[in-house]
């Protein structure tokens, strides 16, 4: 992976911090309880942005003896990392606007919530994009995670200054803590659907069928060269995927030939599956095992 996912980490990490301090300052000075929940959801976004940029970095470490596999299912850590710490600010958030609903809500500033608010909205649309992008370009879960992360925190910025605009209109404090109750409750959506996207990489869900498709193409285009394959195994971890198989060849044929083609084989899938790593095993072909390659034929035909 290039240096650049590490570098939108960090981009992310140093937005966070300054929309942190920005909004948590107006918060308080303003009394509204939705500014400062989203000042607060911006602390769990720098932890978040922290094991992201740190994950990122050791996914990037190569194989070694210890980890044969490589690094990348750290970025799955990550994610999870990120989905619990989303989870306890959404409820800290029901705490405080429960409070404020039972007690009541004193002054609120509508003035100095918008601007906090105002440019919190318009750095996470720019950040999310950006993020988003390079994790589909590096194939990076904790990135991706992070991008979901804030997009989250654009439709909190939104909606904190519906509420705020709720305020000025009716005059009613009552909005500003109903607007954080439904944060909350959205907080704790996007942190169920974190949660089950590290799980499904760290159960070694296999490839997604796009991506089982470009090998299937690629085996077919070498339907004159073998007999057939079966045991076709795949899962990613991070920014890398790992494809095995067992592929049956014409028993007469020479364990160098058998070798050219099985190099071939890889390298194709690996140029047109970025980060793919594939392993092929071969046995001669005894007339099972044909079925996989011969349905894939008909269906192409």
């Amino acid at each position: 992976m290039s240096s650049t996912p590490v570098r939108v980490a960090a981009i992310s990490f140093l937005t966070t911090l300054g929309l942190l301090v920005l909004k948590l300052v107006l918060g308080i000075l303003s009394g509204s309880i939705a500014v400062l929940s989203d000042a607060l959801d911006s602390g769990s976004d720098l932890v978040a942005g922290g094991a992201a940029l740190i994950s990122v970095q050791v996914a990037t470490w190569p194989a070694d003896e210890d980890h044969p596999y490589g690094h990348g299912k750290i970025e799955s850590i990550s994610a999870s990392a990120s989905a619990g710490v989303v989870a306890v600010g959404g409820g800290f958030v029901v705490f405080q606007a429960v409070r404020r609903l039972v007690v009541g809500s004193p002054q609120i500033d509508v003035g100095l919530g918008l601007l906090a608010m105002v440019p919190a909205a318009a750095a996470n649309v720019a950040l999310a994009y950006f993020m988003r992008r390079e994790a589909r370009r590096a194939h990076s879960l904790a990135l991706a995670a992070e991008s979901t992360h804030l997009q989250t925190n654009v439709v909190q910025a939104v909606t904190v200054i519906a509420g705020l605009g709720l305020v000025w209109i009716s005059g009613e404090n009552v909005f500003d803590a109903l607007v954080a109750l439904g944060l909350a409750g959205y907080m704790g959506w996007t942190a169920v659907g974190l949660v089950r996207t590290a799980l499904s990489e760290i159960m070694d869900v296999a490839l997604p069928e796009q991506e089982l498709r470009v090998i299937h193409d690629v085996l077919v285009a070498h339907r004159d060269d073998i007999r057939g394959f079966h045991r076709l195994r795949s899962r990613r971890a991070g920014p890398t995927c790992q494809v095995d198989m067992h592929l049956l060849v014409d028993p007469q044929r020479t364990i160098e030939d058998v070798h050219a083609l099985c190099d071939s084989i890889e390298h194709e899938i690996e140029a047109r599956l970025p980060g793919a790593v594939v392993i092929i095993h071969t046995e001669p072909d005894d007339g099972r095992h044909r079925g996989p390659l011969e349905s894939l034929i008909r269906e192409r035909a």
